[in-house]
């Protein structure tokens, strides 16, 4: 009976996650593509001098120091001002998935611990809450200042310590009964 329900436990898990974020992805919006921010065609185009690099929508680049690797005096980034677009709009749409998957994660979380009295349910639903709360933090994280990392970090802690506080103070009132 253990291994079962550590299997079900398991299960309940990785349905929770999929569902989770499958279901932000599919009511939220898409990620962006950096195909609709960055023409792959343009790498294809030398360019050797800074004033048709910015021409051609570039940033140019000077070498630095006195090595340089070829007689020209740098190289042009064609890419540099969609991958600024990109980075952005990147930016932005993780935020509002963090946005949506730490109070979901958080939601689930404290569902599998008050609601469900089958322990590997409640265990396999927190699992996945947790799980949803890492697929928000992951896309954001990269974009996040520190101090915003440990302010969520520290609510975070709080609150799943409280979770926890409050189902284990009314598991042992029900035991007391």
């Amino acid at each position: 009976m253990i291994i079962k329900n550590l299997v079900f436990g398991i299960a309940i898990f990785f349905l929770t996650m999929f569902v989770g974020i499958y279901g932000v992805n599919t009511f939220y919006q898409k990620a962006p593509q950096y195909e609709d921010f960055c023409n792959q065609t343009r790498g294809n185009i030398y360019i050797d001098n800074s004033a048709d690099c910015v021409g051609a929508g570039g940033v140019w680049n000077a070498y630095q120091g006195t090595q340089k690797p070829t007689p020209i005096e740098g190289y042009c980034d064609l890419y540099y001002k969609c991958n600024q677009e990109f980075n952005d709009a990147e930016e932005k749409y993780y935020k509002k998935v963090f946005l949506i998957t730490l109070p979901l994660g958080i939601i689930i979380i404290a569902l599998g611990s008050l609601v469900f009295g089958l322990e590997f349910v409640g265990a396999g639903l927190m699992f996945g809450g947790v799980g949803i709360i890492l697929y928000g933090v992951g896309g954001f994280w990269r974009f996040a200042d520190d101090w915003l990392k440990f302010t969520l970090s520290l609510v975070g802690l709080i609150i799943v310590i409280a979770i926890g506080y409050y189902f284990n103070m009314r598991l042992r009132k029900k035991k007391e009964y």
